[in-house]
């Protein structure tokens, strides 16, 4: 089950990048995410009232379904959205994948967990695959670059955080699709009163494109993906569930070298590489790092 579990999230969220690509347009950025998270929700909502699963909250919980809500169904997605402006889809699953590391920070944060020693060789390994990933628009110094990048970074470091209060309900003993369904409910409404602040028209962009992206997007990325997601986290563990990030970039590179025209340089390639050998470092098992320290001292 946790295999199925970890290719459906891999193969779901390893396309939603171009989905979103391909939202771009008329349609504001709020209000494209307020539409995909209502109808997921409405969905979602559907299935748990259907199946009478959904579990009842504490003011307390529902407090920080709230903030899940903020983090994961919200403003993540507005940097992602935004970001997609500047820079490639393909690119930014890439950044995506080092919520691996930030999950390994915020566990030390939040939880007291120890940074295990591989965090340090995995996040230069990160960097340096960061570097050489965008070392010809560093050269060029492309102006939209920064923002893109740093946009991407953030939401993924929001994801980090709903990472954490997803393993907040769980240590609470709370269910997980209840807790979900309400986040991504409070996320729908953030959106809308931003949408609404910013004076924006809520009509969707009435073409097959837009809406068949909104419709994969709210069914497949939000509603499956993010179930998947948090199935795993429950059943492994948020560190581990998070190692499905290291195969996003695969996926979809991939897509956006046949939809966007993505160019694989020499400097893409290393670069993608040593983002996930560092990636792929976060999973030794510890004990193999004790093996080396037992032997130095030995």
């Amino acid at each position: 089950m946790n295999l199925f579990l970890y290719l459906l999230v891999v193969l779901i969220w390893g396309t939603t990048w171009i989905a979103i690509v391909l939202q771009q347009g008329a349609v504001p950025v709020a209000v494209s995410i307020f539409w995909r998270f209502a109808l997921a929700s409405a969905l979602l909502w559907l299935i748990l009232w259907g199946s009478r699963r959904l579990r009842p909250l504490s003011l307390r919980d529902h407090g920080f379904c709230l903030l899940q809500g903020c983090c994961v169904f919200g403003f993540n997605f507005y940097c992602f959205y935004t970001a997609s402006h500047s820079i490639n889809s393909g690119l930014e699953s890439v950044i995506f994948s080092m919520a691996v590391l930030f999950n390994a920070i915020n566990a030390r944060l939040f939880f007291g967990q120890q940074i295990p020693g591989r965090f340090w060789p995995a996040a230069g390994l990160g960097l340096l695959g960061m570097i050489c990933l965008f070392w010809p628009e560093l050269r060029a110094w492309h102006p939209a670059l920064l923002p893109g990048v740093g946009l991407s970074l953030l939401g993924t470091y929001g994801f980090s955080l709903g990472n954490m209060l997803s393993a907040r309900h769980q240590r609470q003993g709370l269910d997980i699709l209840s807790t979900n369904a309400r986040a991504m409910l409070y996320g729908t409404g953030v959106m809308g009163a931003l949408a609404w602040a910013q004076g924006a028209d809520f009509t969707p962009e009435l073409s097959l494109t837009y809406l068949g992206a909104l419709g994969y997007l709210a069914v497949f990325g939000s509603v499956i993906g993010f179930g998947a997601y948090f199935a795993l986290v429950g059943r492994i563990g948020a560190s581990q569930a998070a190692y499905s990030t290291l195969l996003f970039p695969l996926v979809a590179l991939g897509v956006s070298t046949l939809f966007e025209g993505y160019v694989w340089h020499a400097n893409a390639v290393l670069g993608l590489a040593l983002i996930l050998m560092g990636n792929g470092v976060m999973f030794i098992p510890a004990s193999a790092f004790g093996r080396g320290r037992r032997a130095v001292a030995a």
